[in-house]
């Protein structure tokens, strides 16, 4: 089996991950909707997954592919309770905007 660095360069998947994080990131900025926020959020993640796989895979070690399953485990229970308060929040005010939230204040 060819070494991963013979096919493609480890700066490649790096420029992928940083194209990735960066649309997360605007999306997270720019957009209102909380789903959108949530799905750049993940999105994020998963840039930063890529990352960690590639600098796993290239330096021949599995520290990298470990950290990705926590890092997976702890976006699914960031998504588990962020949709429940989003279904909560919607079926009180029939509103999900991000800007007008401000139900959450003591």
């Amino acid at each position: 089996m060819p070494n991963p660095s013979d096919l493609m360069p480890l700066s490649a998947y790096l420029t992928v991950s940083a194209i990735m994080f960066t649309i997360g990131a605007l999306g997270v900025l720019i957009r209102r909707n909380p789903l959108i926020i949530f799905m750049s959020i993940e999105l994020m993640l998963n840039a930063v997954n890529l990352s960690f796989v590639a600098f796993s895979t290239f330096l021949d070690s599995a520290d990298g592919q470990m950290f990705v399953f926590i890092v997976l485990t702890v976006a699914a229970a960031e998504v588990v309770v962020g949709l429940a308060l989003i279904v909560s929040i919607f079926r009180t005010r029939r509103n999900i905007d991000v800007d007008e939230m401000n139900v959450l204040r003591g």
